[in-house]
């Protein structure tokens, strides 16, 4: 989907499912999505001809987002997304009637930014009150942005018995329900420096914040708890599974595999938008029962999102990466919006783009 490139530009494309331009344009949404690989955060939508529209920006280490809404109107309208050592939050500075570059309907900009050091941010939630919560997944808790300190720890598992930088459980995934932080997800219950990676086939959990009971276990390496439609979707990453906890059960249910290492995970309707990576061959995605799967079915893994049918479980629509992004970590859906763009924190247009609020009084 892009022009050619020269020999010694970085090359990304994009292969889209038969007849995806004109699905996407009937959900009235766009899809953005954060590769720490390559430090950008890269939005997909149409323009106003129905073209596949597709629009980057340089963030950083970027992991966790999280999309905000008018409350009035249900338009996506701010983001908040972490990077290296800080979190930013970008607001939508487009007048109304007025267009962004080469006519986008959401113009994100950086509006704020909290310095927090490396936590190795993870997933990201936004609560009724509009404020942000994330996974510290150095410290092994729940964090909020704090004025004066680079976190406030708010929560975390009860077999963590110290705040200590060692990513001791690999915390990583959180889910929101009704306003407020409910569910979270960990490689391990380990209690020692880096003790996850011992427990990455079957020692992942998902937690219940509000009790702190463990409500599924058994995993491998889960990924992106989201609750949508009354229930807690997530992936077995370690083993390629898109599903859902039977809470009933305490058991996960696998609802479509996919072949690729599973992370970002977002919903438009019935339709769940998954994130796939290309597992690296190291100690943290070897040996897992994904390559066993792959093999299997004789398939090679692929990075891109797949479109799946949560009624059941067929892939209705994908996109295929090919080039430099080979790694994604967060998904998330815009509603409202078909054709976003944003700001580089760091690049030239910052300086030249001015929102001025009215005078006060």
């Amino acid at each position: 989907m892009n022009p050619a490139p020269t020999s010694q530009e970085p090359r990304f494309a994009v292969d889209l499912s038969r007849g995806f331009s004109a699905w996407l344009a009937t959900q009235q949404a766009s899809i953005a999505i954060t590769t720490y690989q390559v430090g950008k955060v890269i939005f997909f939508g149409v323009d106003k001809d129905g073209q596949f529209w597709s629009f980057n920006r340089t963030i950083g280490r970027c992991l966790g987002m999280a999309i905000g809404t008018d409350r009035e109107t249900g338009r996506a309208n701010e983001m908040w997304v972490s990077s290296d050592a800080q979190l930013y939050r970008y607001a939508d500075i487009l007048d109304p009637g007025r267009e962004g570059p080469k006519g986008a309907d959401l113009y994100l900009a950086p509006r704020t930014s909290y310095v927090t050091g490396d936590i190795d941010m993870h997933d990201l939630g936004i609560d009724a009150d509009g404020r942000p919560i994330f996974v510290n997944t150095l410290f092994n808790c729940l964090a909020r942005p704090d004025p004066d300190h680079s976190f406030q720890p708010v929560w975390k598992p009860d077999f963590i018995s110290t705040l200590l930088p060692e990513d001791r459980c690999h915390l990583n995934g959180l889910a929101m329900r009704d306003g407020k932080p409910a569910f979270v997800t960990a490689v391990s219950q380990s209690d020692t420096f880096d003790g996850w990676r011992g427990h990455r086939r079957d020692g992942g959990v998902v937690i219940e914040i509000e009790s702190g009971k463990v409500v599924c276990d058994g995993l491998s390496m889960p990924h992106s708890p989201r609750w949508h439609d009354g229930r807690l979707w997530l992936h077995n990453s370690g083993e390629g599974q898109f599903g859902y906890v039977d809470m009933d059960k305490g058991a996960f249910v696998p609802v479509a595999f996919c072949p690729g290492y599973l992370r970002g995970l977002a919903f438009t309707g019935d339709i769940a938008v998954v994130g796939m990576s290309l597992p690296r061959d190291n100690k943290t995605f070897s040996g897992l029962k994904l390559d066993e799967e792959l093999a299997e079915r004789k398939m090679s893994p692929r990075a891109g999102l797949y479109f799946i049918d949560t009624t059941n479980g067929s892939i209705v629509h994908s996109m295929n990466f090919e080039g430099i992004v080979t790694e994604l970590y967060d998904v998330c859906v815009l509603p409202g919006i078909r054709q976003p763009a944003a700001i580089g924190p760091a690049s030239e247009e910052i300086r030249r783009t001015i929102k001025v609020a009215d005078f006060e009084g």
